[in-house]
């Protein structure tokens, strides 16, 4: 059976080039980098230099990166981190109630804590207003934390702006990069960022390592005590061949980025295209262009989400119903709520994220099975008796897949 992964939003393979760079730190340079004999010296300059690649691949200092072990931790880091270490003059948190679970559980977490937290509201194409965000702030603000791209929607904020409000008020303002690193530029010196977390498996490269950029003179409290590793910032000995595997695989994204932006782009319009013109009531979820070039959230109206993720999974193909961390629970994504669909779009939306393996076949082969799977689907659904039996008129804006 032919097998299309279509969810790279929830994690990406290992490309090969990354999988060589990694070898030699599970086999022959196995020491620890905080050994000072020689089985520790060429594990300290694998990742010496691994910190150096990926601070010259962000414009930054090597100084400024901490590794960690995933991009849950960077957030938590960050916000944990700065929220402790800015008590003293504030207690206000704002954020989005869109973010990452990474995210809004730490800021959960944090109200039980004492803190304040601000959720920013997004409008019907899933973007945030400047203008609410500058009304939220106080003089108790001391973070802003909000993601650069969506990881349901793919909606890109306005990050170089939110940073020159937060700069302005002297907020701290981290980012949760996770879905944007490898598929949009990161410049550390124009996006107005003091903290940013990426992740090592979204973008190519192994589970289990990401980064939390510091800006200098930025803190943040350590959640992990135990050794002097990354600086003093976060204790435990580092996982060497993963960090050497990050560096590569990041290295490559920014290499390919506007080649494979091309690409997913066109793979991404022609589904969109071509499941609009083949089944009626569709809907795509968020802003038609301010996106991530490979990610498609759309929504089948009276058709049960899961079901028609389990119908293409019997086919071979691998969607999504939101985030991969959310996506064992029945609970309807935040993320479409807070975008203001109705019961019947969001228990009906499935997100298609591409990756540089997919294919205009694959493309093709799902604009083929999806329709009758749709209709079928439908047939038992009580709600679309109703619609049909009242002769509702489809207009174009619910066959199409636009806002």
């Amino acid at each position: 059976m032919k097998q299309i992964y279509l969810d790279h939003n929830a994690t990406t393979p290992i490309l090969p080039e990354v999988f060589d760079a990694m070898v030699p730190y599970l086999k022959e340079e196995w020491g620890n980098p905080s050994s000072i004999h020689w089985a520790g010296r060429g594990p300290r300059k694998a990742l010496d230099d691994a910190r150096e690649k990926v601070a010259e691949l962000l414009n930054c200092s090597p100084v400024e990166i901490i590794f960690t072990s995933s991009g849950s931790e960077s957030d938590n880091l960050a916000i944990k981190g700065t929220a402790y270490s800015k008590k003293s003059k504030g207690n206000h948190i704002i954020t989005t109630k869109v973010e990452h679970p990474a995210v809004l559980s730490t800021c959960k977490y944090l109200e039980r804590e004492g803190f304040e937290v601000t959720y920013l509201g997004v409008d019907a194409d899933g973007m945030i207003s400047l203008d609410e965000l500058k009304s939220a702030i106080t003089d108790k603000t001391i973070l802003i934390t909000i993601m650069m791209a969506n990881n349901e929607t793919g909606v890109i904020f306005p990050i170089e702006e939110i940073g020159q409000i937060a700069r302005e008020r002297k907020i701290v303002f981290h980012t949760d990069a996770v879905q944007g690193a490898g598929k949009i530029a990161i410049d550390t010196k124009t996006l107005n960022a003091d903290l940013i977390t990426i992740s090592g498996h979204k973008l190519y490269g192994p589970k289990g390592v990401g980064l939390l950029y510091v800006k200098r003179g930025a803190r943040v409290v350590p959640l992990i005590h135990g050794g002097h590793h990354e600086r003093n910032r976060r204790g435990g000995t580092e996982d060497l061949a993963g960090i050497v595997g990050f560096a590569k695989a990041f290295e490559i994204a920014l290499r390919d980025m506007k080649k494979e932006e091309e690409h997913l782009i066109e793979l991404r319009t022609r589904l969109e295209e071509g499941l609009s013109e083949k089944i009626p009531h569709v809907k795509l979820n968020g802003h038609k262009d301010k996106r991530l070039p490979n990610t498609a959230n759309i929504s089948f109206e009276f058709v049960e989400g899961e079901s028609l993720l389990l119908s293409l999974d019997m086919l071979g193909v691998a969607a999504s119903s939101g985030s991969a961390c959310t996506s064992g629970s029945l609970e309807a994504s935040h993320v479409l709520i807070a975008m203001g669909l109705t019961p019947e779009l969001y228990h009906g939306s499935i997100r298609f994220s591409f990756g540089r393996s997919n294919t205009m076949e694959d493309v093709e082969f799902i604009i083929e099975k999806m329709p009758p799977i749709v209709e079928r689907m439908r047939s038992m659904s009580p709600l679309w008796d109703v619609k049909n039996q009242t002769g509702a008129k489809i207009t174009f804006s619910e066959k199409s897949c636009t806002n």
